[in-house]
């Protein structure tokens, strides 16, 4: 067979079946070869390349990014513009490719990330930056939920497990390069003539070309066209609820949470959700999130669920830098490599949950162990110190990631088994769609606990280390050392802005301000320890469906009830029928 994935998908059927004039008919396709489907993955992967690497890489360079623009006070809207945009497009994406098929819409998603991509190295001011980053954005909400998406469409679940380890390798790989990559571009002043922070967004552009050529040439999905209605009013009134929900998420620490801005914020978005929710009512199966599909007891379980990981998973991953560089005294790039035993376990668990349920059948376990590991590592956070060892730090981010391997992916896997066919981009942009704001939210809470306690307990730590004799000498010895000391610790909230005075003061000093933020930042992590219980109760509830047999996009006669199993997948005691053969 040839390798070309163009070639119709790998079938079986009855030969002898007489079509209806008499001729021999034609062998119904099941399914993909193995060789077809990593061709295709091949594309889809690129794609969730750019996606997972531009978040990373973008993070390390914006300091520098904003030195070069003359903007370091607006940096922070960079990275408020591309969240609000892909988080407002993922739905969008998982509802139009339901309707009109997923390849012209990941051709688009592409499109646009590349455009962005190249318009981001033209910028010549920092809100010039923010608007060609919101427009990334839109591309970017389409990458990585399609690339699921379709996924489910060409693998049948029972197999999908083992092929989203590729996924999460790709993903945990971007986020390990992503601060190398930023770091050392960003540090170059001309690289090819370019200043070397543009390069950031100029690398996007070759891989996106290559993304756009594979999948154009190899993505062949057969999509039944049925008539719709695109749900307007309840994609403007998503847009109503979520930007001014996610701006406050994002700068209501700056502004303040009670400013008049910030209850603007609340007003607007609260109108904007009671907008959404009678829109999506009247719509029915035309909205983006048809109301049926919660009655789905897996949908409504997973949705719930990736919000609260969302939240325990961002807030936590956003603190564990900040300990690295402000606490252990890193490069963000350093810290950044650091993080990689978060990464394994990641990747390491999502491989190992998706080689057991492709042969088990059987998934519920993994959420339930794997939230239970998300609580353990955060209350291992939670006891860290100024003075605690790499080694006990790796291994708390180790049973993190572990904890994230087991759940991210297995619930996607169960709630698009859980939908109908037509239902798989909802089901699927819906996961990410829950995750991204929960991590809004985490992010924004994690980092408000921090800075409304970080000033009392540096405060608390100095007066435990004043009466030590190391401190009173090293006082002695440098009193303009303890002068900058207790102005940055009367600093308030911009006592976080600027630690590296903490470089080059005597250990004796720093060291009762470092253990002053690290008592700040494991307030944080109990709490994220206690909002994770959440989600372990909630896997506890999840009700195992048999896992579906069929690629969605061959299952012609799946049931149209939300939750309901295939026929096939309805009886676990028959032999699951071989995998067509490579070609």
């Amino acid at each position: 067979m040839s390798t070309n994935a163009d070639a119709p998908p790998a079938g079986s059927a009855d030969p002898a079946e007489p079509a209806p004039g008499g001729a021999p008919r034609a062998a119904e396709p099941t399914g993909y070869t193995h060789r077809q489907i990593m061709v295709i993955l091949s594309g889809l992967l690129l794609g969730m390349f750019l996606a997972a690497l531009d978040q990373t890489v973008v993070s390390t360079a914006i300091y520098r990014i904003g030195e070069s623009l003359d903007g370091l006070t607006a940096q922070a809207w960079v990275t408020t513009a591309f969240l609000i945009t892909s988080t407002i497009a993922t739905p969008l994406y998982g509802k139009l490719s339901d309707q009109y098929g997923r390849k012209p819409f990941f051709i688009f998603a592409i499109s646009v990330f590349i455009f962005g991509s190249a318009l981001c190295t033209l910028s010549t001011s920092m809100y010039m930056l923010a608007a060609f980053r919101a427009f990334q954005g839109i591309g970017a909400g389409g990458l990585m939920s399609l690339a699921l998406a379709i996924i489910g469409d060409i693998i049948p679940p029972r197999e999908r497990a083992k092929y989203q380890g590729y996924f999460m390798a790709v993903f945990g790989t971007s986020s390990v390069l992503g601060p190398v990559i930023g770091g050392a571009l960003a540090g170059q002043d001309q690289l090819l003539g370019v200043d070397g922070w543009r390069w950031i967004f100029l690398i996007n552009v070759p891989i996106g070309v290559l993304a756009l050529v594979v999948v154009a040439r190899v993505l062949h999905l057969n999509h039944e066209p049925r008539p719709h209605r695109i749900d307007y009013a309840g994609a403007a009134s998503l847009i109503i609820a979520l930007v001014p929900l996610l701006l406050v998420a994002e700068r209501g620490r700056e502004w303040g949470w009670g400013s008049a801005a910030a209850l603007s914020c609340y007003g607007i978005g609260v109108v904007g959700i009671i907008a959404f929710v009678l829109a999506e009512l009247r719509a029915g199966d035309e909205a983006l999130l048809p109301p049926r599909l919660f009655r789905n007891r897996m949908f409504a379980l997973g949705t719930t669920q990736s919000a609260i990981i969302g939240i325990g998973m961002f807030g936590g991953i956003t603190l564990i830098p900040l300990y690295l560089q402000l606490v252990k005294g890193y490069s963000p790039t350093k810290a950044g490599l650091l993080t990689l035993p978060l990464m394994l376990g990641i990747m390491s668990l999502s491989m190992v949950s998706g080689q057991i349920t492709s042969r088990t059948g059987r998934y519920k376990i993994f959420p339930v162990i794997g939230s239970g590991l998300l609580v353990v590592g955060m209350l291992m956070l939670f006891g860290l110190t100024a003075d605690t060892s790499l080694v006990y730090v790796d291994a708390a981010m180790f049973v993190v990631g572990a904890g994230l391997g087991l759940n991210m992916q297995t619930i996607v896997l169960a709630m698009q088994n859980a939908v109908p066919p037509r239902d798989i981009g909802v089901a699927t942009s819906s996961t990410t769609f829950f995750r991204q704001l929960g991590g809004t939210l985490g992010v924004a809470v994690f980092l408000s606990i921090v800075y409304s306690t970080v000033s009392d307990k540096i405060a608390g730590s100095f007066a435990d280390a004043r009466g030590t004799a190391a401190f009173q000498a090293a006082a002695k010895a440098h009193p303009e050392q303890m002068k900058t000391l207790h102005d940055a610790s009367s600093g308030g909230d911009d006592v976080l802005n600027n630690m590296t005075f903490l470089n080059h003061l005597d250990p004796a000093l720093a060291h009762p301000f470092k253990a002053g933020f690290t008592g700040a930042l494991t307030v944080a992590f109990l709490v994220g320890a206690g909002v994770l219980l959440i989600a372990l109760v909630l896997s506890a509830l999840i009700k195992e469906v048999p896992l579906r047999t069929h690629a969605a996009a061959f299952s012609k006669n799946e049931p149209d009830e939300p939750g309901a199993p295939a026929e096939t997948a309805a009886k676990p005691e028959e032999p699951e029928q071989p995998a067509p053969a490579a070609g």
